[in-house]
């Protein structure tokens, strides 16, 4: 069985600040510091391109999207994530 983390990334912030080893902890915090941001669910030790290329979410088109400088980019909207204004999650 896979073992998830959830990080943090604040509004704006070029970097994540937190990694929590589940989301009790991770939603705490963002509450208690009335933070602005994601939340986002991922699975150790499976980079998220071959997550999403073996779950059918992402198919590779080119030789661009094999590339180092795509694979070290990619990100999925289909990954589980949560908004956060001020402390609050956002309801979608």
């Amino acid at each position: 069985m896979n073992k998830n983390v959830y990080i943090f990334q604040g509004e704006r912030a070029i970097f994540s600040s937190a990694v929590f080893s589940n989301i009790v902890q991770a939603t705490e915090w963002i509450e208690k510091n009335n933070l602005s941001g994601i939340l986002t669910e991922y699975i150790l030790d499976y980079p998220v391109y071959d997550w999403a290329v073996d779950q059918g979410y992402f198919k590779p088109k080119s030789e661009i999207d094999c590339s180092s400088q795509f694979i070290g980019r990619f990100s999925s909207a289909y990954q589980k994530h949560w908004h956060y204004i001020d402390g609050k999650i956002e309801q979608e």
